[in-house]
């Protein structure tokens, strides 16, 4: 019996495998003369993430409501909030049922999605910053943000047990850069499986190089005190976790999240 192969899944195909197999040698991020690296401009860390943690279930056992296994919730989070929403202390401010419903407008937008212009974003008034206003409105703001089902249950999340050529791994970390260079943050769904420590997401927001290659500094939603690094070795043609919150440093496995439709 012939199989036949619909043409649009033959090139859909041949497009991943073609970009698993790049090699081209992956530049530095550097920006100025100065090498200090790249970062997508206007992202503070301090300011543009949620104050709030998703938590560890295996740190607190005996806990109730805990609000843990959001991490893709969170970091779609700021992606969204990043690319779709605006913040003007000046306004008055709502009550919890309007905040929750601005939260879910913002929520709507897919993160693939071009970033609005300022006059065009959902304003979120009586607050100056992401952080300021999910401390203040913690409540809200998770509310908004809705459930952690599907993105549990999606399908990319398989990847994770797949394995991966150190071509696959480069293509990532240069895409990575080529996203931060547009000014765009990056998601990534990490992981050191079949360990069971680490199937996570992280927001990548800035880049340097090291004498091992370059370090992503990114956003785990696990930790919203300091940002984590991520290092992509290039030498070895891996990632690998210098410091994740709950993670031993060791080699790991990333790919890109919410970056189109399918993927």
């Amino acid at each position: 019996m012939n199989i036949v192969i619909p043409r649009a899944v033959f090139l859909f195909a041949t497009a991943l495998l073609a970009g698993a197999c790049a090699t081209r040698p992956l530049p530095a991020p550097a920006t100025g003369a100065a090498g200090d690296g790249l970062a997508v401009p206007g992202f503070v860390f301090e300011r543009d993430i949620f104050a709030f943690p998703n938590e560890i279930r295996a740190r607190h056992p005996d806990a109730e409501d805990l609000y843990a296994n959001y991490c893709f919730v969170l970091a779609r989070g700021v992606r969204q909030f990043s690319q779709f929403a605006r913040f003007d202390p000046a306004l008055p401010r709502l009550d919890h049922d309007g905040y929750v419903e601005r939260v879910r407008r913002i929520g709507a937008y897919p993160p693939w999605e071009a970033a609005l212009p300022p006059d065009d974003r959902i304003v979120i008034p009586g607050y100056a910053s992401l952080r300021e206003f999910s401390r203040a409105e913690e409540a809200a703001v998770k509310e908004g943000l809705g459930g952690r089902f599907w993105t549990l249950v999606h399908w990319t999340n398989w990847r994770v047990t797949f394995p991966v050529t150190g071509a696959h791994q480069e293509t990532v970390a240069r895409e990575v850069l080529d996203e931060l260079r547009a000014g765009r943050l990056v998601q990534l769904l990490v992981t050191n499986w079949p360990k069971p420590e680490l199937n996570h997401t992280v927001v990548a927001f800035a880049a340097r190089e090291s004498a091992r290659g370059v370090e992503f500094v990114v956003w785990d939603p696990n930790d919203p005190d300091i940002p984590g690094v991520v290092l992509f070795e290039r030498e070895a043609r891996r990632f690998w976790a210098t410091r994740l919150y709950d993670t031993e440093p060791g080699a790991i496995r990333a790919f890109r999240m919410y970056y189109s439709r399918l993927l």
